[in-house]
């Protein structure tokens, strides 16, 4: 399944990046402080495992990460992962990643 024309929305309410698919709500969350951000947990709800949703969430997080300036701090183990598989996001990392 192709999730392209879906928006991750930014819900700054509850510090979420949100992704609904098919009805069902995937998050990231995340703290912001100066110019960091740190994405905590991702969640994708059991309806949607194994669908590469988490992997196109992460995406979408990243590319709106550096579309706003802003440097990323994985604490996130999926993340973490996500970020070795594709080390052309290293260029979005807060200064060796430290927080």
């Amino acid at each position: 399944m192709k999730y392209e024309d879906i928006e991750l929305v930014n819900n700054e309410a509850i510090h979420n990046f949100e992704f609904v698919v098919d009805g069902h709500r995937s998050f990231i969350d995340y703290k912001l402080k100066d110019n960091k951000i740190y994405l905590v947990h991702t969640e994708v709800p059991q309806e949607l495992e194994g669908k590469g949703v988490a992997a196109e969430m992460v995406e979408k997080a990243f590319a709106y990460i550096e579309q706003k300036g802003l440097k990323l701090v994985p604490l996130c183990t999926y993340v973490q992962r996500y970020l070795k598989l594709h080390p052309e996001w290293e260029r979005i990392l807060a200064l060796n990643g430290n927080v």
